[in-house]
């Protein structure tokens, strides 16, 4: 026999998604309960349009206190629990869940984020009426069953829950939970117990609060040791660590904890990101394979922590270490797994510049990789074009016969080399962005025109003394004048343009006197031109900064990995010896071992492995049989 079954929600001005919400549920509930707590839109008119039990409550600053109200009214067999930016998967049937007579039920709820991506975790959602299950806590409201006596049984659905309220973006959300706040603190206040902690450091860390996040986490963890949050409480903890800084504390935390809970891929995945983040890259690009190996499973799913996502990671790992070519191999395998992925685009797109690829080639590869099925397609494409400044932007908007922004067509002039046509058009504009001041100081130097310099000026948010030593600089005037470290920055970034508009001439003469300004320059300018593998130049300008500054420890490092990338193993041997001596951090003993591995040192290899399994507790590659 068929149970039967009421809808209990509580609403406050939902008119944008009430009305999916019921029309996906309309035909699987045999009642539908509204309980409304100051709707001052369309709500109640769209409600009306499905139900006629819709009731008033006034809101007391209490989420459970609303929820219990709408249980009054409910006269099925169960009830289930819909917020009204959720709706229900198409054909979606209880009732062959409710064979199972369980007491409660827990349903994945799949909730869509940014980049059209998701995360899924397991909430109940539908239980039994009448046996008195009801809702506690004023925030993040729970049926009674954490600390409850009874012993009731619990069935798993198979259906989807779908919530749509985090497409809205971050800042929305971080605004939510900072007017929350106070409920929350009043709750923890009256009632201490280990889900009110372990929530009330999750409200810190949606606001980015990390060390009072990590206060509350530490707090909860002896009292949550048999509760199913237990790995998204770890997993956050360890995170929180990393941000203020704590990376041994947060590595030996997860280290642990992907031991006790080994299918929680997400788990590992953050740990990944915080391997990374302390430049263990081994132990980094270990937890991303792995990743990909377990796919998408555990207690809290991140749609891609499994796949495309893990792929992701270890292509800006990759290229974080001057391994281009497996960072566009990564690329390549994300936007073949998750076809129009943007931030893979950006990534690809990037990458194609770092190994001076050719516009055809670069477009061939776009017709390979990116579907262009719509509008929105195309749109998004250009959005990511125009984003890079990538030099193929004006020929997609010729070739599609696009019209776009002013500043947006100037732009892409600039970025084809048609700098005077870029010049006109930007004389033409009279409300400048303040994205495109970088753009304007690139065209400036280009054209060594200073005519725009005082909205370069306002646009950059320059001083006086900054942009008149821009305008020397840009008119090869003498004079004495100093890098600020905000011009020092933005000249770093002209520089970096002029190499992808292959400018090298106004490259060389920028550089010049850049470092005749600031030899010091010559550290930023080295980096620069070893991530576009102009690596040869960059050891030679970096050799005459180390004779005159042998001890430092960033200098002798980019030295060091140039010449092994390089193959000049004799002088990648000095380098990373002297680097031990300077600078005992893992990352040291992590390059010298690439190098004993390069050279197929096998004693070498096993004695620096034995140092730094003594030296470092949380590197659990040398640990590995």
């Amino acid at each position: 026999m068929s149970k039967t079954i009421s809808l209990c929600m509580i609403v406050k001005n939902e008119e944008q998604v009430l009305g999916r919400c019921l029309e996906s549920v309309k035909d699987v509930v045999n009642e539908i309960i509204i309980v409304d707590t100051g709707s001052t839109d369309m709500t109640l008119d769209i409600a009306r349009k499905y139900t006629d039990k819709i009731y008033s409550f006034e809101w007391v600053n209490d989420f459970s206190a609303a929820r219990n109200e709408s249980l009054k009214y409910a006269t099925s067999d169960y009830i289930l629990v819909l917020d009204a930016d959720e709706y229900l998967e198409v054909g979606a049937d209880f009732q062959k869940d409710l064979e199972k007579n369980c007491d409660y039920y827990l349903f994945r709820i799949r909730n869509e984020i940014s980049w059209d991506r998701n995360f899924t975790f397991a909430a109940i959602r539908l239980f039994k009426n009448h046996i008195s299950l009801k809702f506690e806590n004023r925030l993040h409201e729970h049926l009674n069953i954490i600390n409850g006596t009874a012993e009731y049984t619990m069935g798993e659905s198979n259906l989807l829950i779908n919530h749509v309220g985090y497409t809205d973006g971050k800042m929305l959300e971080k605004d939510k939970h900072k007017r929350n706040l106070p409920l929350m603190e009043l709750e923890v206040a009256e009632n201490p117990t280990a889900y009110n902690l372990y929530n009330m450091g999750k409200t810190y860390f949606a606001i980015q609060e990390y060390k009072k996040a990590v206060d509350f986490f530490k707090k909860a963890y002896p009292l949550s040791k048999d509760r199913v949050f237990l790995p998204e409480l770890l997993t956050k903890l360890a995170y929180a660590l990393a941000e203020i800084n704590q990376m041994e504390d947060a590595l030996s935390i997860l280290a642990d904890a992907v031991m006790m809970f080994p299918k929680e891929t997400e788990m590992r995945y953050i740990l990944g990101m915080i391997y990374q983040k302390a430049e263990y890259y081994r132990d980094a690009e270990v937890c991303f394979r792995k990743c990909i190996e377990l796919g998408d499973q555990g207690s809290l799913i991140t749609e891609g922590s499994g796949g495309y996502m893990a792929h992701m990671r270890l292509s800006e790992l990759y290229e974080e270490i001057g391994q281009l070519e497996d960072s566009h191999r990564e690329a390549v395998f994300v936007l073949n797994l998750k076809r129009n992925f943007a931030p893979a685009l950006q990534q690809y797109l990037n990458l194609m510049l770092k190994l001076k690829v050719s516009t055809e080639n670069i477009q061939s590869g776009i017709n390979q990789h990116y579907t262009l099925k719509s509008v929105e397609d195309l749109q998004q494409l250009l959005d990511i074009m125009y984003g890079v400044r990538s030099p193929l932007l004006e020929k997609y908007l010729t070739t599609y016969n696009i019209t776009v922004q002013p500043n947006v067509l100037a732009t892409s002039k600039i970025y084809s080399k048609n700098y005077m046509e870029a010049s006109l058009l930007w004389n033409e504009i009279a409300d400048k962005q303040n994205e495109n001041g970088q753009d304007l100081l690139l065209l400036a130097f280009l054209l060594k025109d200073v005519s725009n310099l005082v909205h370069i000026q306002n646009l950059l948010n320059l001083s006086n003394k900054e942009r008149n030593a821009l305008e020397k600089m840009i008119t090869d005037q003498d004079g004495k004048y100093s890098l600020t470290p905000v011009i020092e920055s933005r000249l770093l970034d002209i520089c970096c343009k002029m190499i992808i508009l292959q400018e090298f001439e106004q490259f060389q003469l920028l550089v010049e006197k850049m470092i005749e300004i600031k030899s010091e320059s010559r550290l930023s300018i080295g980096k620069l031109l070893s991530d576009y593998r102009f690596d040869e130049l960059a050891i030679d300008m970096l050799i005459t900064m180390f004779k005159d500054q042998p001890n430092n420890v960033q200098l002798v490092r980019l030295l060091g990995d140039l010449c092994l990338r390089n193959g000049y193993m004799e002088d990648t041997q000095l380098f990373f010896s002297k680097l031990l001596t300077m600078d005992s951090q893992y990352s040291s003993y992590e390059r010298s071992f690439k190098l004993y591995e390069k050279q197929e040192d096998t004693i070498s290899c096993r004695t620096i492995k034995e140092e730094i399994k003594n030296r470092f507790r949380n590197v659990l590659w040398v640990r590995e049989a």
